[in-house]
């Protein structure tokens, strides 16, 4: 066949690639047939696009990472995976890789260097770039690649990633997948460019569109642009023209595809496609083809049946608790001028301080800790905690972002994959939400999900007294204590300040650390001035006494002390929380026990605030020691206002005597 381009391959090379391709398609029509048995119960076929999975991957190297979706099954086989195992994963089974705790396609392998995908899609984007800058960090010349879709175009990550990964001279490949439709939603009902190749040149990088139904020109066009990146140390966007032939998920269906379409493409068949080119060509016989299905249908078979005779699940609920978080590993030390433990000096420090200390002292300990946040480099942080920090360790270690919260944040789950630790600054807690995905979604969920942890410490500068207003101002630390997976501390003194940070960047888990700015320059206290550890899930009694317990972290501690110092008269035992997640439940039960009487105070707005869970649980365990109803303080259910005035009347400080009192009076 003269114009048959092999692309520099040899005829065996050739056999092997259509091998790799037939292998998708052939257990996705097995898949198609158990689903319809009730023997899987969802499946998202990709079913006509399989050139464009199997020959990206098989254009990179084996230890270069993936993010695929789910409909990149040519991913998984193309890397080995084994199909037994693979069977065990879509039937939900312990002993697949997730342990049956996800199905289809998310989950991930660090063997097989793919990571598991979430249902939001476009997160997988900035994790390839976190894996690109951990390789680029070390040297290495390997790039990562990522696949979207046409519809997850128009999602924010999307061009967050593409910008971060340009602006840092990233090696990522990113691979858009047009299908022609978002579920059912055509494209042209989302985007309006001529090409989505259009949307790399504003972000200053390089694409180019091609046939995604050409196994060869998929291969060979990953291939070059491989090359490209890691010479030129840049991203590409490639954007593969393909269809979907059945529906987004097989209980959608195809109905809304004109029959002309679906025709069109039909002929268009990559497996078919390929297939008739080597046996025209004279590279593959008749009696091959047949027995090369034979043999992968055997090999399905063989599967499947050694998947089905695995043993029945049965779940423990200490075994699913034990997996929500990493195990704690031992820490890499380097040098340290500063010996271990708490020491004998201590130095009057403030707040903001403290905080820099344990931030420096844990770049020291694990040269792997890499810090990222807006503005954080020269200029040393909006708060100035970073100061003085890029002279010290330089920009690999300091990084300036841009501001794309969500893919910063994804970016730090990347480098999790790849062993880094993460420190990223938000630069008030307030713009969290811009990246409140990766964190709930893909940070907290990942040890869980297939073992892998995400070793991320997110700084939330917090809380109201400083006049911010609404958007500068918010506590809110109670929506990330209802995630399971993250761990939430809250300092309320320079000492715990140090410790707890320190105990942050140790811990191999994501851990939001709430500081709270009015207290960063009003406050000082005795720090020890060598490197210690807060513990993790540790409440501390501030004070003993027998006719009220305050229960309380942050800012309330010292409104709680405040009280105190004021009325003598009244005995009051005063905890810090210190911990939001894991809570010290052993301490709250003491502090009840010693005092028969509860208040419940944080700065954050009363419903749905930490209050509530507290209260809930005292009235459900220390039930035979309560003298009165547990009581809740709290801000007022209102935004944070600007003026000074409004502000102190919604900060719950100004309702705290008040209900100590009607507490006292019950």
């Amino acid at each position: 066949m003269p114009d048959f381009d092999r692309k520099g391959l040899t005829d065996e090379d050739l056999v092997a690639f259509y091998r790799q391709l037939l292998l998708p398609r052939m257990i996705e029509e097995k898949m198609l047939v158990l689903l319809r048995q009730g023997r899987v119960s969802k499946w998202f076929s990709g079913i006509g696009q399989e050139a464009i999975s199997v020959g990206a991957t098989l254009a990179l190297r084996r230890h270069e990472w993936v993010m695929p979706l789910h409909r990149n099954l040519g991913v998984f086989t193309v890397r080995g995976m084994p199909l037994e195992k693979l069977f065990l994963q879509w039937q939900g089974h312990r002993d697949g890789y997730s342990k049956g705790r996800e199905r289809s396609f998310h989950f991930g392998s660090r063997e097989h260097h793919i990571c598991g995908m979430i249902s939001h899609l476009g997160p997988q984007l900035a994790i390839a770039g976190g894996t690109a800058l951990a390789h680029s960090l070390r040297q290495q010349e390997r790039v990562s690649l990522a696949f979207t879709g046409d519809g997850g175009t128009s999602e924010g990550d999307f061009h967050e990633a593409l910008n971060v990964a340009s602006v840092w001279d990233l090696p990522v490949i990113f691979v858009i997948e047009n299908n022609g439709y978002g579920l059912s939603t055509p494209v042209q009902a989302q985007y309006r460019c001529q090409s989505l190749i259009d949307r790399a040149r504003g972000y200053g990088m390089e694409g180019i569109c091609i046939d995604g139904n050409d196994l060869l020109t998929v291969y060979d066009t990953v291939r070059g642009v491989r090359d490209y990146c890691l010479r030129h140390k840049r991203p590409y966007l490639i954007e593969c023209m393909t269809f979907r032939m059945r529906g987004h998920e097989e209980a959608s269906g195809t109905k809304y595809v004109p029959p002309e379409l679906l025709e069109a493409w039909a002929a268009r068949d990559p497996v078919q496609s390929y297939e008739r080119s080597l046996l025209e060509a004279g590279i593959l016989q008749a009696q091959q083809v047949e027995a090369i299905r034979a043999e992968i249908a055997h090999y399905i078979e063989h599967s499947l049946q050694a998947g089905l005779a695995s043993a029945q699940m049965h779940p423990t609920v200490e075994e699913e608790l034990a997996d929500v978080y990493a195990p704690m590993r031992v820490a890499v030390v380097s040098d340290l001028s500063e010996a271990p433990g708490e020491g004998e000096a201590e130095r009057e420090t403030r707040f903001v301080d403290a905080i820099q200390q344990g931030l420096d002292l844990s770049m020291k300990r694990h040269p792997q800790l890499i810090l990222m946040g807006q503005d954080i480099a020269d200029y040393g942080g909006v708060f100035k905690v970073t100061e003085g920090f890029l002279a010290s360790y330089g920009r690999d270690r300091v990084r300036n972002t841009p501001l794309c919260e969500s893919a910063i944040l994804g970016m730090a789950m990347g480098l999790s994959l790849e062993g880094y630790k993460s420190m990223v600054e938000m630069q008030f807690a307030d713009f969290v939400t811009s990246g409140f995905n990766q964190i709930v979604n893909n940070l907290a969920k990942l040890h869980y999900r297939w073992g892998q942890p995400a070793d991320v410490v997110i700084r939330m500068p917090t809380g109201a007294g400083v006049g911010a207003g609404p958007f500068h101002s918010q506590s809110n630390e109670a929506w990330f204590v209802h995630t399971p997976g993250l761990k939430v501390v809250y300092p309320s003194n320079p000492r715990d300040a140090k410790g707890l940070l320190i105990a942050a960047c140790n811990d191999p888990n994501p851990v939001l650390f709430f500081e709270h700015k009015a207290l960063y320059r009003s406050l000082s206290g005795p720090v020890p001035s060598g490197y210690y550890e807060t513990p993790i899930g540790k409440a501390q009694s501030v004070c003993q006494g027998t006719d009220v317990s305050i229960i309380t972290y942050g800012a309330g501690v010292h409104w709680a002390n405040q009280f105190a110092d004021t009325h003598p008269e009244v005995s009051i035992d005063i905890l810090d929380l210190r911990s939001l997640l894991p809570m010290d439940y052993d301490a709250i039960r003491e502090s009840v026990a010693r005092t028969g009487k509860v208040l419940v105070l944080h700065e954050d707005t009363l419903v749905g605030g930490i209050g509530g869970e507290v209260a809930a649980w005292v009235a459900e365990h220390c039930f035979e020691w309560l003298d009165a109803p547990v009581k809740r303080c709290a801000s007022l259910d209102t935004p944070v206002p600007f003026a000074r005035e409004l502000e102190e009347l919604f900060l719950a400080k100004s309702r705290l005597a008040e209900a100590i009192h009607q507490l006292l009076s019950y």
